[in-house]
């Protein structure tokens, strides 16, 4: 187990505005059905929140924090005493991630390269912590895997 003190990430989740959850990384262990329930108590949230307000939500004991892009809310639930602006600043540098690497990124993109979806975010977070944070790193990394998908 890990110390009380520590900081995580304990899930990602891309919701589109129909409530449809395109991806879900979850690093911590919750239940299938409590993944259920959270995702759409999350959407149910987000949702009805104006946008004036700020991008971070306290929720249950957790923190949320969350950017809707082009239609779909990208959300990270964090612990409270995690910096709300660095976790904003990631979800910002996933999308323009996915945005390059995609070239003009749209939901469909999502669907149907999902792997290439998870792939990607694997670059960014290993066990629910921030482990890169460089856009050419990562897209290097991901041009790397795509040759060697093509070589197999």
């Amino acid at each position: 187990f890990l110390p009380p003190d520590t900081k995580m990430i304990h899930f990602f989740l891309l919701q589109n505005r129909q409530g449809q959850t395109r991806i879900a990384k979850w690093y911590s262990a919750f239940e299938h059905e409590e993944k259920k329930k959270l995702q759409s108590e999350i959407y149910r949230t987000l949702i009805q929140r104006p946008s004036k307000y700020t991008n971070f939500v306290e929720f249950r004991k957790y923190t949320l924090v969350y950017r809707r892009y082009k239609g779909v809310f990208f959300t990270i639930c964090c612990d409270p005493s995690d910096n709300e602006m660095a976790m904003l600043e990631s979800i910002h540098l996933f999308v323009e991630c996915l945005d390059d690497y995609f070239v003009e990124v749209c939901e469909l993109d999502l669907v149907f390269g999902f792997y290439k979806v998870f792939s990607l975010l694997d670059e960014f977070f290993l066990g629910g912590e921030l482990q890169e944070s460089s856009k050419k790193v990562i897209l290097n990394r991901m041009a790397h895997l795509g040759e060697v998908e093509k070589k197999a």
